[in-house]
């Protein structure tokens, strides 16, 4: 098959899956990414806490751990998953069998190996992979997917697909600088994110709302200056003594300090997002990782 028989048999494939998902589209998650510039700021702690304030609230969550050869997600929760995404993609196991039950009634899966194979996998585990996929938008209100610090490969490729991008910031140079290189790769390639894409910041670690916008206000300067993507505030989270305690414990802190400062904060940021009326239709995770998939193996066409 040469380049362009490869070419048109990917878009044919992506056709038929994006039928699925029209036959299932009386139900599609919203799908948050969580990033942030460095590792160490509180972007985990952020994405299980406020999943399990929205399912205080009523909503049902699933997190996806795409933080590639980190397991931060069941290590804060301190349980440990019996299958990964990787054995959904290799055909091993059903969808439901890699959700693993979280505390307050959240969901998770975990990346495992599989988030890093996804650089590699073949055509046909592509389409398998996709096709199954349809079904978490039915299982879930909301889907947090927490990626890796910085600007890998794949985290990148989750933050150009998903329509609600927020970025964990605290006071600390190295966190805003690296923030800012996490906006700055985005600018460069701000032609290919999804349409309607929100980039926003929470500040994170600071000693109240008030110092919160001020960091923002800093950062955003800077990103009014010099690029031209639009870089939005979500809110803040402030400094809480409970969180390094519920890390040391491998509980979440909205188990062990359901009333402490931080958790009062995400619960805002929960409310928020409920309340939320000018964020656009949510295309569901199954049309994500279609996008991130599909657009790199016909990249990979291409290039051959």
């Amino acid at each position: 098959m040469d380049q362009a028989q490869r070419l048109r048999e990917l878009v044919r494939q992506q056709e038929e899956v994006a039928g699925n998902e029209i036959v299932n589209k009386n139900k599609l998650a919203k799908v948050i990414t969580i990033t942030s510039g460095k590792g160490g700021v509180g972007k985990t702690s952020i994405s299980i806490n406020l999943a399990m304030q929205l399912a205080a609230l009523g909503k049902s969550v699933i997190i996806i751990d795409a933080d590639v050869g980190l397991a931060n997600v069941e290590v804060m929760l301190g349980i440990k998953p019996k299958y990964d995404l990787g054995d959904l993609m290799y055909g091993k196991k059903s969808l439901s069998d890699i959700i693993t039950e979280g505390p307050m009634g959240i969901k998770f899966i975990s990346g495992g190996t599989g988030i890093y194979e996804l650089n590699n996998i073949s055509h046909e585990q592509v389409f398998n992979m996709t096709s199954r996929l349809y079904e978490l938008d039915e299982m879930a209100d909301y889907i947090i997917v927490d990626t890796g610090a910085g600007i890998s490969d794949i985290g990148m490729q989750f933050i150009k697909a998903s329509s609600e991008v927020l970025v964990v910031v605290t006071p600390e140079p190295t966190s805003i600088t690296d923030a800012y290189a996490v906006i700055k790769a985005l600018n460069r390639q701000r032609d290919n994110l999804s349409e309607g894409t929100k980039v926003k910041m929470i500040s994170n670690r600071v000693a109240n709302e008030r110092e919160g916008e001020v960091l923002y206000e800093k950062l955003n300067g800077v990103v009014k200056k010099f690029l031209e993507i639009e870089y939005g505030y979500f809110g803040t989270v402030v400094q809480d003594n409970n969180v390094s305690k519920s890390i040391l414990n491998q509980q979440a802190l909205s188990v062990i300090y359901p009333h402490s400062p931080a958790v009062k904060s995400i619960k805002k940021l929960a409310e928020k997002i409920l309340n939320q009326t000018n964020i656009r239709e949510s295309k569901g995770i199954t049309a994500i990782f279609t996008q991130i998939l599909f657009n790199k193996k016909i990249q990979e066409s291409i290039a051959k």
